[in-house]
């Protein structure tokens, strides 16, 4: 039995609400909230959460001493397309060479890195 369910994800970051209007330029859905905390909340009913966090140091990627903390895997249909449109949103490419892989990893603006992920 269960002991909890998981409610929303929240990132950590220097200013809430652009990076919940980042994500939303990437995953739609309507942005909710001002100061501290801000929702995003997503079309097909699920939540990210965005909380201010003073003094706020994004994860390094890749670094084998550091930890990343967590990622997003974002599927997309076209991965070309796709990159062009987060870069063009302020992502930068954290690796992303490989056009090899199914995948390609990436930081939004505030530092957190994501995959675009065609899977």
């Amino acid at each position: 039995m269960a002991v909890a369910e998981l409610g929303v994800v929240v990132l950590d970051c220097p200013d809430p609400r652009a990076l919940a209007h980042f994500y939303a330029d990437v995953l739609g859905g309507t942005v909710e909230g001002e100061g501290d905390w801000v929702d995003l909340k997503l079309p097909d009913g699920r939540a990210l959460a965005f909380q201010a966090a003073p003094g706020f140091v994004p994860p390094k990627w890749p670094a084998p001493d550091d930890s990343q903390q967590f990622h997003l895997d974002l599927t997309v249909p076209d991965l070309d397309a796709a990159e062009k449109a987060v870069l063009e949103l302020g992502a930068r490419p954290l690796d992303a060479e490989d056009r090899s892989r199914t995948f390609r990893v990436y930081a939004d603006p505030a530092g957190h890195p994501f995959c675009l992920c065609a899977c």
